[in-house]
């Protein structure tokens, strides 16, 4: 990624709502532990790292495959806490 991320209304909408600081989201897009495709939407990938200043919770960012990469959302994954 050569540029910072553009970011929908609705990623801005819950970066504030869940308290999630751009630095982390970025983190997480530019240095992932793991990368999935979207089940529904092939244009659409999950990257998924842990965040060390949340105890190395693990953050879902939602983003495109295209560049510049645009962030659809994002959320805190319970699931995959322990399995990163």
């Amino acid at each position: 990624m050569n540029h910072k991320p553009i970011y929908t209304q609705h990623a801005l909408d819950r970066m504030a709502k869940r308290q999630l600081q751009a630095a982390w989201v970025e983190l997480v897009i530019t240095a992932p532990d793991i990368v999935e495709d979207d089940e529904f939407d092939p244009e659409l990938e999950h990257r998924l790292g842990r965040v060390p200043e949340l105890a190395n919770r693990v953050l879902r960012v939602i983003v495109t495959k295209s560049d510049p990469i645009r962030v659809v959302t994002m959320h805190l994954d319970r699931k995959m806490k322990h399995k990163l």
